[in-house]
């Protein structure tokens, strides 16, 4: 049954995957890699999907791929899933924040994730540029945009948006 394995590998998401929804990625990956439940291009596309509908990044994600997979119940399964681990752990936080808040471990701690959740977004990015390698359209696209946001530092969104018209014009020219 698909149930329990979706509730198991969305609660871990959930539990370790600090930075915000785009630090699910790598999970996701792992997930798609592991249990082959979508591919790397579906991946790529509930990511572009899910940054451009309303809601975290992470929980739309866990949303359409618990319903790709598991149909309603797989989508509710993945969902609260991966926010259990937040609630309990805010839940926790929240009773000893004063005692802790200052504390020069946890402040070091905080710190050190930040470039682990970068690294490992990194080997994600990797992992979904290599198939599309062959890609000529795909390629001068990012090229473009990476140019376009290193100069223009405008919203994510924008860049996301560009990227979704785009990407259906190059699909009704096909």
């Amino acid at each position: 049954m698909i149930y329990p394995q979706l509730i198991l590998e969305f609660f871990k998401i959930g539990l370790f995957s600090f930075g915000g929804g785009y630090a699910t990625i790598p999970f996701l990956y792992h997930i798609s890699v592991t249990y082959g439940w979508y591919s790397l291009a579906e991946l790529s596309q509930m990511t572009a999907v899910a940054s451009i509908t309303p809601g975290p990044v992470g929980i739309n994600v866990a949303t359409y791929a618990g319903l790709k997979v598991g149909g309603i119940i797989g989508a509710l399964c993945a969902t609260i899933s991966e926010m259990l681990p937040s609630l309990i752990l805010v839940i926790i936080v929240s009773r000893v924040l004063n005692k802790f808040s200052d504390n020069y471990y946890v402040k070091t701690l905080i710190e050190t994730l930040k470039p682990i959740s970068c690294a490992l977004l990194l080997s994600v990015a990797v992992g979904l540029v290599k198939p599309n390698l062959g890609d000529i359209n795909a390629l001068i696209l990012l090229v473009f945009l990476l140019l376009l946001s290193w100069k223009s530092k405008k919203s994510p969104l924008f860049y996301i948006l560009i990227s979704a018209l785009l990407g259906v014009i190059n699909t009704t020219m096909l």
